[in-house]
């Protein structure tokens, strides 16, 4: 779908995101901080790569809100 052809995230869709984001933030630290008390190199090596891959699944989410930003309805104060 191209930028100009996307429509605004619902409040539901929003606060899904939002969570999603929250849970990839916990993984990352779970899986950081398995990984630096393992003694064994290949489940370090296995816990990184799974630090990595929440760090891209977080910046994606990131990535759709700032996307979905300009289509957001203004709020009047």
């Amino acid at each position: 779908m191209q930028h100009s052809q996307m429509q605004a995230l619902s409040p539901k869709e929003l606060n899904y995101i939002a969570d999603s984001i929250s849970n990839e933030e916990m993984l990352i630290k779970q899986c950081a901080a398995t990984a630096s008390i393992s003694t064994h190199p290949a489940i370090q090596q296995a816990l990184n790569q799974y630090v990595r891959s929440h760090e891209q699944h977080m910046n994606t989410l990131i990535q759709t809100l700032h996307q979905h930003q300009s289509l957001a309805p203004s709020q009047s104060q």
